[in-house]
């Protein structure tokens, strides 16, 4: 008696290893990815073509000039790179 049912065993553990495990949903959008999915994709763009005035070009030109004449912190400079967390 105990030798069939080992048998029987023993010929359905494979049927049990090829069975499918069920289909895992992706998680859920957070509302960010859910933006950027839309920022991608284009589908909230204005049909108004937008243009800087001169004046704007040149105070956003300026701007970016600007940030160059401020050193670099300390903090920011690169040290070493370390991958112990020290």
């Amino acid at each position: 008696m105990f030798k069939p049912m080992m048998i029987v065993l023993c010929l359905s553990c494979p049927l049990l290893a090829q069975a499918e495990d069920p289909p895992r949903l992706p998680p859920p959008d957070s509302a960010a990815e859910a933006w950027l999915r839309v920022q991608a994709s284009n589908q909230q763009a204005s049909p108004k073509m937008q243009k800087q005035s001169a004046t704007e070009r040149e105070l956003s030109l300026q701007r970016w000039l600007d940030s160059y004449k401020y050193p670099i912190p300390d903090v920011f400079r690169y040290q070493s790179m370390s991958t112990t967390g020290n």
